[in-house]
């Protein structure tokens, strides 16, 4: 697990994510309308939006405002359209960093978004500058009480996970995005409650960073996550588990 994802889920442990529910909702309706419109708003066949649905409802997002977004990303509710874009760049110490944003104007996000990197010691570069660095993957994180490695392993693998890592305190399961769901709910089904599950882009490689760097990183970071029109953030740092404690 690169250090980003490691970060995700001290912050996940900590409750950290939770103070910022307002946030969090915005960016659900957001991801609910995308996945709406690109692949319409039958549940049962778009597995994109049946993932969006159960995260919102999982932060207790009203029924009638799920509803809502499902019909302003099918038309059936006027609004504006948000498009999805992905940047890319580089954080303090050349760490690769690819963001995944929603938006309904790109010129007001890129300027803001260059603005956030160079305030916080990096720059924001060209399409294809770091993606290459980077593979989709679903992850699933699950802590170690709740299952031995030899169960969760046996019971990952037969529903198609592709591998299966201890990560100190957790276990993290890897699928391809084609088998995620269908891992996740074996997972669910058994009774485990995961820490985490999502798609994500996981680092071929990641860079070793630490000291002043590695605050410099982490609040740029934390910076690029609260912005409204940002959904997603990966990057390729690896960092002592304590540093990163002290930082959440």
């Amino acid at each position: 697990m690169s250090g980003h994802s490691k970060w995700h889920t001290i912050k996940h442990k900590k409750g950290a994510l939770d103070a910022k529910r307002g946030k969090i909702f915005t960016k659900l309706i957001k991801e609910i309308t995308v996945a709406a419109r690109t692949g319409g708003g039958d549940v049962a066949g778009n597995p994109r939006l049946r993932k969006a649905i159960a995260d919102a409802k999982a932060q207790n997002m009203p029924n009638d405002t799920i509803e809502r977004a499902i019909k302003r990303g099918t038309g059936e509710l006027s609004g504006d359209v948000i498009e999805e874009i992905t940047y890319e760049g580089y954080g303090p110490g050349g760490v690769a960093i690819m963001i995944d944003a929603a938006t309904d104007n790109k010129n007001r996000t890129v300027g803001e978004l260059r603005h956030i990197f160079s305030k916080n010691g990096g720059n924001l570069g060209e399409a294809g500058c770091v993606s290459w660095m980077f593979s989709k993957k679903g992850v699933i994180v699950i802590d170690k009480t709740a299952r031995s490695e030899e169960e969760l392993f046996e019971l990952a693998l037969g529903a198609g996970a592709d591998d299966l890592k201890d990560d100190g305190d957790g276990w993290t399961i890897y699928t391809s995005v084609e088998n995620f769901e269908t891992v996740l709910d074996a997972v669910k089904t058994s009774g485990v409650t995961p820490i985490s599950a999502d798609i994500v882009r996981v680092p071929q490689n990641t860079v070793r960073i630490e000291g002043r760097e590695a605050q410099m990183l982490l609040k740029l970071l934390d910076t690029l996550e609260d912005h409204d029109d940002v959904q997603k953030v990966a990057s390729n740092f690896d960092m002592d588990v304590e540093e990163l404690q002290k930082a959440v």
